[in-house]
């Protein structure tokens, strides 16, 4: 697919770009190269390939699922300036 100066004026226009009018050939010739890569790549039959997770061969390394943390509500609780029912009590700020 080729871009003309016009569609290139148009997407700047859409995105709220300001081109010169002496860079818009360049532009044009830009994106029409990207969008003609795109089309070869679409080409290409990846049907028979299966999706990669990592670009590089490698495993995930998995962590043991242990509880590292204790519960210290009610520590916490005790120093908090107001709480009830186990929950904190904070000032209103929206009125």
């Amino acid at each position: 697919m080729s871009l003309t100066v016009k569609d290139v004026k148009q997407i700047a226009h859409l995105a709220r770009l300001s081109i010169d009018d002496d860079n818009v050939q360049t532009y044009a010739d830009n994106l029409s190269g990207i969008l003609a890569l795109v089309a070869q790549m679409n080409e290409v039959d990846t049907d028979a390939i299966e999706p990669m997770y990592h670009p590089q061969e490698v495993m995930q390394r998995l962590r043991d699922d242990k509880v590292t943390e204790q519960v210290e509500r009610e520590r916490f609780q005790k120093i908090a300036p107001v709480t009830e029912a186990g929950l904190y009590l904070v000032p209103k700020v929206i009125e």
